[in-house]
């Protein structure tokens, strides 16, 4: 399809990322790489408003070609997962990819993270068809980033413009009911609110990195009995003689996977019924990106009972899933939160985001950041309503933000917040 007013820009649908070149994707999804040393000297400056989750991580892992193709090569997306892929791509008259989007169309609402089955319900029983829906995501990933992934050059704001007459040009041609951009970040956030999306908020908590040598200059911004409170935590949660292992790159082997993906299973069953993520996935993603991999694993008697994998950009750690077979106090803390916090230290990153939800992180200093996700309901009906919903939950979560900050465990008159 021709962008409108734009005679030599075409839009597409690819439903595999097998037909889009690498380089070419990654150009469009993250296209300051090149500029970013991984081992920076020095973290780099979170973000202008460190209220929110809206930083520019310029080397954002998940919207790589190597991780959404490992999620479609494993069929964690397609086949029967309820995930479609039909992403897409942005091209000028010579067919040079311009902009892409990690576009799905989806027959459910799990694996996102931003819950809207109130709203398919209601849809329904008012008549309408909520699925599929198309949705713009890192599939099974909480984590904010670009989405509407978009080229470096003269023609960024054209081609940006294009996916989202794009967007809409295939939710019309499925016949889905909405559009959802979720964990978006600028400028994709602004550009889809003036073309008429409605914007929904929600909490998360991240870690930030204000220049620490070691955990315990980070220690150091503590309330006294928040400090004595968090060396004990790590204290007993190696008391059984657990040590830790940080692996990546060509220590996650096919033996180290096996044992991830049982921690993996054991916890995903419990939590959701069914894991979102197979044991191919992780030799996938382990042999296209190892060494944006950072596994925490917890070892005792010889083997290893408990892991956390983490995800790395160029100046972020995402901490994603964890798991174990041995139930020990506080090793889910060490494992997710704190080795966390001394990586990124060691490594100079300037924030840790670990994952969805969790109010249990803010005593381990993870603050309170909005994060933000955009919505297009074709139905006039079901807008008005999820509009006006949209206006009480954004002051409910600004509120509820306010109240967790005020809880924080760091020194007053003197810590990090003065």
């Amino acid at each position: 399809m021709s962008v409108d007013g734009r005679d030599d820009l075409r839009v597409r649908v690819a439903t595999s990322l097998k037909t889009v070149p690498a380089a070419a994707w990654n150009a469009c999804a993250n296209p300051f790489a090149l500029r970013t040393a991984m081992a920076a000297t020095s973290p780099a400056p979170a973000c202008q408003d460190p209220a929110s989750a809206s930083v520019i991580d310029e080397d954002n892992p998940f919207v790589s070609h190597a991780f959404l193709l490992a999620l479609e090569e494993s069929g964690c997306v397609g086949s029967r997962s309820g995930w479609s892929p039909a992403y897409l791509l942005v091209e000028d008259a010579q067919g040079t990819l311009l902009a892409a989007a990690p576009s799905f169309l989806k027959s459910h609402s799990q694996g996102e993270y931003v819950f809207d089955h109130a709203w398919a319900d209601a849809y329904e029983r008012a008549g309408g068809r909520y699925y599929p829906k198309l949705q713009l995501a890192a599939p099974f990933t909480p984590a904010t980033g670009p989405r509407l992934l978009v080229a470096d050059g003269l023609r960024a704001d054209e081609a940006r413009a294009g996916l989202i007459a794009g967007l809409e040009a295939l939710r019309g041609q499925a016949n889905a009911s909405s559009v959802h951009v979720t964990f978006a970040q600028e400028p994709d956030i602004a550009a889809l609110r003036e073309a008429g999306y409605l914007e929904r908020h929600d909490l998360q908590f991240h870690w930030r990195n204000e220049g620490f040598e070691t955990y315990d200059d980070f220690l150091g911004t503590l309330a006294s009995r928040k400090r004595k409170a968090l060396k004990r935590e790590r204290r007993e949660a190696l008391s059984a003689d657990i040590t830790v292992e940080v692996l990546s790159g060509s220590d996650l082997t096919e033996a180290v996977w096996d044992d991830f993906h049982s921690f993996y299973e054991d916890t995903g069953s419990r939590k959701w019924g069914r894991p979102y993520l197979n044991r191919a996935f992780f030799s996938a993603v382990g042999a296209a990106m190892g060494e944006r991999i950072v596994l925490m694993m917890a070892r005792r008697a010889g083997r290893y009972i408990a892991g956390a994998i983490n995800f790395r950009g160029a100046n972020m750690l995402y901490g994603r899933n964890w798991g174990c077979i041995e139930d020990h106090p506080f090793l889910h803390f060490e494992l997710c939160y704190h080795q966390a916090i001394d990586y990124a230290i060691a490594h100079k990153l300037s924030r840790v985001e670990a994952g969805a939800q969790g109010e249990h992180k803010l005593a381990r200093g993870y603050r309170p950041v909005l994060t933000r996700s955009l919505h297009h309901l074709a139905d006039p009906g079901l807008r008005r309503a999820v509009a006006a919903y949209l206006v009480n939950e954004r002051q409910h979560i600004a509120q509820a933000r306010e109240a967790l900050a005020a809880e924080s465990p760091f020194r007053k008159g003197g810590g990090a917040d003065d």
